[in-house]
């Protein structure tokens, strides 16, 4: 059932011929607004190409989930596998289709499509267009060869439209619209809708255990230090720098916008509290996630891998949060009180070891003890704190069970569309696994499991990093390095008595579950079956991987026949990854009742972004970790179907960041409509005589009338001088990036071609190698930039390197702190001077931006023929044909030849082609008269000390 507001979204784009820009909350299902649209075209209207970028993949498979929910034939996809007559088939025959913005402009660039036939083009992700990409190419040459043609661009993230200046002007003003649609949630129409048959909602509020208060706490202290120390630089804007928004990925993307064009004027210690603030936020997220288990081994990464370097470890609330969670799963006691209790303990800890009893951690700790007790006198007792959340997620599965079994027992509510399929909304896979393990088995067990497996890799690391410390006595580091090229591992950061001792029970415990998976493993008739408990851990991840192939888990235990009906996927594969995690469980269950009175669950990841609701259509919603988006998906499936029974919990940890986060989303949603619609208000779209938008950028048809305008009247009347064609040959793999589009705007012609030498030639003897930042580093360390330089330097006479800098980032290439005192072979610098050296030809080009570079090329070409289309392609290409004559192939270059030439005395890169172009072989040059020499090679002591080496004799080998 299409919704209202959806109804009148079509109507209002279908009224304007010329299309619009529609933009929605997140959650408003975008992909049903799209199937519709898509159902009611019609073949007669003309093709439709729907624009598809790798970040709207999701995106594309909720469309097709859509449309074959409605018996509809899905839009098929264009891609580079098909040839070019069957390409042009399809765009002329009226059905809607999805293709890349790469193949889409080559297509229009080499006129293999009939734009006359294009009723219109969908972009799927506005949000992240600008004027120079792709799309907005694809859109300038659209309207330039059909102004019929519409344009309906959608985005359902309203906070990204409002970053920068006037993105959202400047975005319709590229796609040539002049509509804006605003679809917010406190629009009337929307709210009334979705609060008309609201669903039931139980909002649980579960408190925090006082370590998790106490590390929440000590985090946002640390944040808030961090956050001061940035306020001191006054390089960033006051207003921006919150605890609250600091909360958000977009926070780094604000800062970041802000000091990157002082990004190389910064010092050390102002980049590390940037990335300091993103690690703060990851650990404010993984600790309402995660186990504790899981927290302390990612506070364990983090110390090895940032305490040389990080600023957050060295502020005063930092010390809180490592030890507040240790304290979550374990804790130091004296080996006197442990022994006191052995003899109570030893009998029965190790029977209930494999049971997964609670008592089992005395058996362990009473191992520890016995292990240590002589050496350090401190043993580790374990704590394994269980996520609060776990208990309060059973008791909802028991009292859904319980309700429905009244609901069975009476006939009267008895309903048939109530499936009884009870969903859990979690983060990401892992949240996912681990909540269905804590389900069907005991939780401590799981904490258990995660437990061992942390004392095991204590083990590996420590056997890893043994053979390293040997090789580190005598660093060869170079300036800065010295010294630091050891990392702090565990064992050089525990400088304190007590921080040895902890280290050393953590062995000893780690060790004792060692010897007790052994003895196991030997115990065991089938050895190959169970080995070592580090190995059955790595195997059991195998399988839950193997098994995670789709966003959807299901641990039904009762009603296994309604299962191959709701999880899609093949049969046979589920059945094997349920009996291989399933199996097993049902004999360590210390729990069974317990676990048969639970209803089906099943999990879903929010990351997958699946339409899990038309797919299950559950009856009770568990929304474990709260997002909006998946919120506003709730209502809206709840107003598609107001008769279904439907109850939502929501989990949120009480006076928490996450229920602050949840909270200011809104509010950032909110703001970010408020702010569109004053844009709104104040919007000026430039239109021509006919109403049509004339677009925000120029185009090549703009020049002329620009150039008779400032035309001066004594040349010859102020006529128009015929100004010749520019154009410049451009590799198919560069429209990736957004230089082809800016080339256009500056009135050259693009050709798009396969190049084998090159990127862009503008002309028979230049040839350029375009190359970002990120590329160049990568280029170098594959080695692939040496092979293209030299390709350049042996067909073209000017090879040209392009170094080309994002707009928006600072124009340098190395900042000062990174520039060391000592000359190395891997710095970057010196990589530069050596591709020099060898290639002493090379030109090297520095560019500020795109536009920078379009105006490089336009200087470059002043006095430069046009390139050949055919040339060029032929360039580099080997031949099958074997040596043609006056033909550049990769067959016709004799490279050895060359290479021999260029080694010969008196030859040198300036006279090395003129010798080329004289003689055809070594043999007609060693022939020729010290005279012709001379007139080639540009002088006569030069040519006589080729022509001397040349006749020299072999000496008299006796």
């Amino acid at each position: 059932m299409a919704l209202k507001f959806h109804q009148q979204i079509i109507s209002d784009l279908l009224e304007d011929s010329n299309g619009g820009l529609v933009i929605l909350s997140s959650g408003l299902s975008l992909a049903k607004l799209i199937a519709s649209l898509l159902i009611l075209h019609s073949p007669s209207q003309g093709t439709l190409l729907l624009l598809l970028s790798p970040a709207s993949q999701s995106l594309k498979s909720r469309i097709l989930h859509q449309i074959s929910s409605l018996d509809s034939p899905p839009p098929t996809e264009i891609t580079s596998d098909l040839p070019a007559n069957q390409r042009y088939s399809l765009y002329s025959s009226g059905n809607p289709f999805f293709i890349t913005p790469r193949i889409l402009i080559v297509d229009l660039l080499t006129q293999r499509i009939p734009v006359s036939s294009l009723a219109g083009i969908f972009i799927l992700n506005a949000h992240s267009l600008s004027e120079t990409s792709t799309e907005a190419f694809i859109v300038r040459i659209v309207k330039t060869l059909n102004a019929s043609a519409y344009v309906r661009a959608f985005s359902d993230r309203p906070q990204a439209m409002v970053s920068g200046f006037a993105k959202t002007e400047r975005t319709m003003r590229a796609l040539f619209l002049r509509r804006l649609h605003l679809w917010p949630r406190f629009q009337l129409d929307v709210s009334q809708e979705l609060e008309r048959e609201p669903p039931e909602v139980v909002d649980i509020r579960v408190s925090m255990s006082s370590y998790m208060v106490g590390i929440q706490k000590a985090i946002i202290e640390v944040m808030d230090a961090c956050l001061k120390e940035m306020k001191k630089t006054n390089k960033v804007d006051v207003d921006d720098l919150t605890v609250e928004s600091g909360l958000f990925k977009s926070f780094d993307e604000i800062v970041r916008r802000q000091l990157d064009p002082i990004w190389h004027t910064l010092g050390k210690r102002t980049k590390q509290l940037v990335s300091d603030l993103k690690t703060l936020r990851k650990l404010l997220d993984y600790l309402v996630r995660y186990d504790a288990v899981s927290f302390l081994k990612f506070l364990d990464t983090l110390r090895v891998a940032e305490s040389y370097r990080s600023v957050w470890l060295f502020a005063e609330s930092s010390y809180k949060i490592f030890d507040f969670a240790k304290k979550r799963v374990y804790r130091l006691i004296k080996a006197s009180e442990v022994k006191s209790k052995e003899h109570v303990k030893t009998t029965s800890g190790k029977k209930r070891k494999f049971k997964g009893d609670n008592t089992s951690a005395g058996a362990v700790g009473g191992a520890g003890a016995t292990a240590t007790n002589g050496v350090t006198g401190v043993v580790i007792e374990e704590v394994l704190e269980e996520a609060p959340k776990w208990k309060v997620l059973r008791e909802i599965l028991l009292e859904t069970q319980v309700e429905r079994e009244k609901q069975t027992l009476s006939e009267e509510d008895n309903n048939s569309d109530d499936n009884g399929i009870v969903l859990v909304a979690c983060k990401d896979e892992r949240s996912c696994m681990q909540l269905e393990d804590c389900i069907t088995n005991n939780p401590h067990k799981v904490m258990r499991e995660e437990w061992e497996m942390y004392l095991l890799s204590k083990i590996e690391i420590r056997n890893v990093q043994t053979p390293q410390k040997k090789k580190q006595k005598t660093p060869k580091g170079f300036g800065i390095l010295d010294g630091v090229v050891p990392v702090t591992t565990i064992q050089s950061s525990e400088g304190s008595s007590v921080c040895r001792q902890e280290h050393e029970a953590l062995m000893a415990a780690a060790s004792s579950i060692r010897k007790l998976g052994k003895t196991t493993a030997s115990g065991n008739n089938n050895p190959e079956a169970q080995v070592d408990k580090a190995s059955s851990t790595k195997g059991k991840t195998k399988k839950q991987s193997s098994s995670l192939r789709r966003p959807i888990r299901s641990c039904s235990k009762k009603k296994t026949n309604s299962e191959p009906e709701i999880v899609t996927g093949s049969e046979n594969e589920e059945k094997v990854s349920e009996a291989s995690t399933s199996g097993p469980r049902e004999t360590s269950d210390p729990h069974p009742d317990a676990a048969k009175k639970l209803p089906p669950v099943h999990f879903y990841a929010l990351e997958s972004d699946q339409p899990i609701l038309d797919v299950l259509k559950p009856s009770v919603i568990i929304v474990y970790h709260p997002d909006m988006g998946f919120v506003r998906e709730i209502e809206v499936y709840k107003a598609e179907n107001p008769l279904k029974k439907l109850k939502v919990y929501f989990l949120f940890y009480d006076e928490s960041t996450e229920v602050q986060k949840f909270e200011a989303s809104i509010r950032r949603e909110n703001g970010a409509f408020e702010s569109l619609i004053r844009q709104k208000s104040s919007m000026m779209i430039p239109v021509d005589p006919d109403g049509l938008c004339m677009g925000g950028s120029n185009s090549s048809t703009d020049y002329p009338a620009s150039s008779t305008q400032n035309s001066l009247t004594r040349k010859a009347g102020g006529r128009k001088e015929i100004e010749k064609e520019t154009q410049v040959i451009v590799d198919m793999r560069e429209f990736m990036s957004s230089l082809p589009n800016v080339l256009h705007q500056k009135g050259m012609k693009i050709i798009p071609v396969t190049l084998e030498v090159g990127d862009y030639i503008l002309s028979p003897s230049i040839c350029v190698e375009r190359k970002s930042i990120q590329d160049l580093f990568q280029s170098f360390t594959s080695g692939r930039l040496f092979h293209q330089v030299e390709m350049m330097s042996r067909y073209y006479r000017i090879p040209v390197l392009l170094i080309e800098f994002s707009q928006d980032k600072s124009f340098s290439f190395q900042s000062a702190s990174d520039i060391s005192d000592d000359v190395t072979p891997y710095n970057i610098i010196s990589k530069l001077s050596l591709l020099v050296l060898h290639f002493p030809r090379l030109r090297i080009l520095w560019s500020r931006s795109l536009h920078a570079t379009a105006e490089i090329f336009t200087t470059l070409k002043s006095n430069q023929d046009e390139p050949d289309e055919t040339r060029a392609i032929r360039v580099g290409v080997p031949s099958e044909e074997g040596i043609i004559e006056n033909d550049i192939r990769a067959e016709n270059y004799n490279t050895s030849a060359v290479e021999l030439l260029r080694r010969l005395p008196g030859v040198s890169d300036a006279n090395y082609r003129s010798i080329m172009e004289k003689c055809k072989s070594l043999s007609e040059l060693a022939s020729l008269p010290v005279e012709e020499l001379a007139e080639i090679m540009g002088g006569h002591k030069v040519a006589k000390s080729l022509r001397e080496f040349l006749d020299a004799k072999y000496p008299t080998l006796l």
